[in-house]
């Protein structure tokens, strides 16, 4: 690759990295979670930080909004965030709800089951190793993003 070439596709790498907080301050996200929730809160916290227009919603009755939105109890977490027609159930990072929302697969959403300790809201932890599934309408699950230790 020539260098003309090569500081053009530099130049337009970091441009992307640049607008994303700008795209996702168009994006308005619901998070349902139990009122005395803190990990709940720090991803809430994560997700406006990144620039998402984040409104929580405390919800006494979680249960409520997971069967509202079909989400299968195996994939169920400790707060429901719902974004342009997707629910992000869980710790979900940052990365997979962008990636989420800028390929629109056909599926209902994504899940981090459990509170994995070291995803986004528990601990962020580098060494972290959980898996974020991508739930289709009918209910059935593939691996939409394995996240593991960086090193």
């Amino acid at each position: 690759m020539r260098r003309r070439e090569f500081l053009i596709s530099v130049a337009a790498v970091g441009s992307i990295s640049l607008t994303r907080p700008a795209w996702a301050a168009k994006e308005k996200m619901v998070v349902y979670k139990d009122p005395n929730c803190g990990c709940c809160r720090a991803w809430a916290e994560a997700m406006k930080a990144a620039g998402f227009s984040v409104t929580t919603e405390e919800a006494g009755d979680l249960a409520a909004v997971e069967e509202r939105y079909a989400i299968p109890a195996e994939m169920q977490g400790c707060h429901t965030a719902v974004v342009s027609g997707y629910y992000a159930e869980g710790h979900v990072p940052l990365d997979a709800v962008t990636r989420l929302l800028a390929e629109r697969p056909d599926i209902a959403g994504l899940a981090v089951p459990g509170m994995p300790e070291g995803s986004l809201g528990m601990g962020d932890d580098p060494r972290a190793s959980y898996d974020v599934f991508a739930v289709k309408r009918d209910g059935s699950s593939t691996v939409y993003q394995a996240v593991r230790p960086k090193g």
